[in-house]
C-alpha cells in the first residue's frame, strides 16, 4: 500500500527493495553453471535482469541457499547481502557502494556445475538513489551528492547517508535492502522523498550549486537545519531554496533570535 505524501508528486521517488543477490563475471558464470546466464525477468533498471540461476553462499559460520544471480555479467563478481546475512555466514560487514570491493570479505559461491572461492567481493550495499539527469535537475541534486531520504507511515523515519547516482540509463528508484525497508515499514513501490543534503556533506569537486553574485557570494547554504545546526549558528543561518527546518530547530531559531537568510 502506497503512503500518502504532502510533497509534490513530481518530487516523489519509488522505493526498490533488494534481497540478497550475486553479480557474476562471465568467467565465474561459466564455471558455476557451465554456460551464460538465463534471463528470467527484467528489473527496473534498463538492461538489468534476474537470472534463472541461483547459488549457495558458504561462509566460515554458515551458508545461505537459493541466492538469485542478477545479470548481465560484470567485470568483477560481487555478492550483496544484509547485515544479518553477514552474521549468519560469519563474514565481516563492509558497507560499500556497488563496485567498491577492495579489502572486503571473501566467500565460497557454489553453483550447479562448480564452485568459486572469492578472496574479496562481499558487501552490504550502501543505500542509494538511481536517477536520470532530468530527474536530478528536477530534484535539485547531482551525481555524488549525499542526501537524506524521508519515508512516511506508522514507522516513518529519515535515512541518512544516501548516495545519489545519476546516469542517462538510470530509472528513478531509491534502493535499500529488506532489513532497512522493514525498519521503515517500506515496501516495493512505496514512495519516499529527499529531505535534503546531509549537513556538512560536500559535493564532488566542481559540482557545487552556483551561488548568486551578491553580498552572499561564496556562502554555502544548508538544505536541512537540525537542532544541532541551529545550536551552532552564530546569529544567522543561510539556507538554500526549499530547505527543511526541523521542529526543534525552529524553536531554537525563534528563542535565540537567529536570522534566517534564503539564498536565491
Amino acid at each position: 500500500m502506497k503512503k500518502n505524501f504532502s510533497a509534490p508528486k513530481h518530487h516523489l521517488i519509488p522505493a526498490g527493495v533488494s534481497n540478497r543477490h550475486v553479480h557474476l563475471s562471465e568467467e565465474h558464470a561459466r564455471k558455476l553453471f557451465g554456460s551464460n546466464l538465463t534471463k528470467m525477468r527484467d528489473l527496473s533498471q534498463t538492461g538489468q535482469f534476474a537470472a534463472e540461476e541461483t547459488v549457495i553462499l558458504a561462509g566460515p559460520r554458515g551458508s545461505i541457499e537459493r541466492v538469485r544471480v542478477l545479470g548481465p555479467a560484470r567485470q568483477q563478481t560481487q555478492v550483496e547481502i544484509s547485515v544479518s546475512d553477514a552474521y549468519k555466514l560469519g563474514v565481516e560487514v563492509h558497507i560499500r557502494e556497488s563496485g567498491d570491493i577492495k579489502g572486503t570479505a571473501g566467500i565460497t559461491i557454489i553453483g550447479s556445475n562448480g564452485s568459486v572461492q572469492l578472496d574479496e567481493g562481499v558487501i552490504v550495499a550502501k543505500r542509494h538513489i538511481h536517477m536520470s539527469p532530468e530527474d536530478a535537475a528536477l530534484l535539485q541534486v547531482q551525481d555524488g551528492d549525499i542526501v537524506q531520504v524521508r519515508t512516511e507511515g506508522e514507522r516513518a523515519l529519515i535515512f541518512d547517508q544516501v548516495t545519489v547516482r545519476v546516469n542517462e540509463k538510470f530509472n528513478l528508484e531509491f534502493h535499500i535492502d529488506f532489513e532497512e525497508a522493514n525498519a521503515a515499514g517500506l515496501k516495493q513501490g512505496d514512495y519516499v522523498s529527499i529531505a535534503g543534503r546531509m549537513p556538512g556533506a560536500a559535493r564532488p569537486e566542481g559540482k557545487r550549486n552556483p551561488l548568486p553574485s551578491s553580498s552572499n557570494e561564496g556562502i554555502n547554504g544548508l538544505d536541512l537545519v537540525t537542532e544541532e545546526a541551529a545550536r551552532k549558528a552564530s546569529g544567522q543561518l543561510y539556507l538554500n531554496p526549499g530547505a527543511i527546518i526541523t521542529p526543534l530547530a525552529k524553536d531554537l531559531i525563534k528563542d535565540r533570535g537567529i536570522k534566517v537568510i534564503y539564498l536565491k
